[in-house]
C-alpha cells in the first residue's frame, strides 16, 4: 500500500485517546493538606508490605528521605531480621530432624546413606572400609593365553613347567613315538609354535 494515498489516511486508527475513552485521572496526594496529584508510590513500611501511598513530586521525595524500614527495631532485632532475610524468612531445621514433629531420626551409618564405588570423597569426608583387593594375575595377550591352552597349562605358570610340559608333549606327539605315524604333525606344530611363543614373550 502507498502510504501517501488519500486512501491511507482514511483508515488510519486513531490513538485512544481518541477514541472516547476518558484518561484516568490521578489519585490525589495523600499527605495532609495537599490537592496535588499524587502519581508517585512510596511504602508504607513494615507490617504493610505491598501497601503504598500515594504522593506527588514534592511529598514522595521528601517521605523517601526520612523512610526508614527499621525504625523502632532494637540492634538485635534487625540483625535477627537480616539473618532471616538471607534464608527468605523460611522455617528451618537441624539436619536428621523431622519438621513436622521435631522428632531426630534415627542415625544412620555413613555407609549405608552415602556410597562411594570409586573412593572419589574419602579425603573430603566420611571414611568407610575399603576392600581388600583381589590379587591380580599375570597379565598376558591373547597369543600367550592360546599358547598356555595349546599346552594345557594354567596362565602363569612358571618356566620350568613350561618346558617340562614342553618336552612331555614332544615325545608323546613326535612320529619317532608313534612308530612312524605322521597323522599328530599337525599337533607338534602347535605345541611347537605354543612354546615359541611364552618363549619369545620371555615366559619359558
Amino acid at each position: 500500500m502507498n502510504p501517501k494515498s488519500k486512501l491511507y489516511d482514511k483508515i488510519r486508527i486513531p490513538p485512544r485517546s481518541r477514541r472516547g475513552r476518558p484518561e484516568a485521572e490521578p489519585p490525589r496526594c495523600e499527605h495532609p493538606g495537599c490537592s496535588e496529584p499524587g502519581p508517585h508510590r512510596a511504602p508504607k513500611g513494615r507490617h504493610e508490605e505491598g501497601r503504598f501511598w500515594q504522593f506527588c513530586i514534592d511529598h514522595v521525595r521528601e517521605y523517601n528521605q526520612s523512610y526508614n524500614y527499621f525504625a523502632g527495631m532494637s540492634d538485635s532485632a534487625i540483625l535477627s531480621y537480616q539473618k532471616d532475610a538471607m534464608i527468605g524468612h523460611r522455617p528451618t531445621w537441624k539436619m536428621g530432624e523431622n519438621a513436622a514433629s521435631g522428632k531426630r531420626r534415627p542415625q544412620q551409618k555413613a555407609e549405608e546413606v552415602f556410597i562411594d564405588p570409586f573412593n572419589l570423597f574419602d579425603d573430603a569426608g566420611v571414611k568407610k572400609p575399603r576392600k581388600k583387593a583381589e590379587p591380580e594375575g599375570p597379565r598376558v595377550g591373547a597369543l600367550a593365553q592360546k599358547a598356555y591352552e595349546t599346552l594345557s597349562l594354567e596362565i602363569g605358570s612358571d618356566s620350568a613347567t613350561i618346558r617340562l610340559r614342553y618336552k612331555e608333549l614332544v615325545k608323546r606327539f613326535h612320529p619317532d613315538a608313534n612308530g612312524g605315524d605322521r597323522s599328530l604333525e599337525d599337533r607338534l606344530r602347535e605345541i611347537i609354535h605354543a612354546y615359541n611363543t611364552l618363549k619369545a614373550a620371555g615366559l619359558a
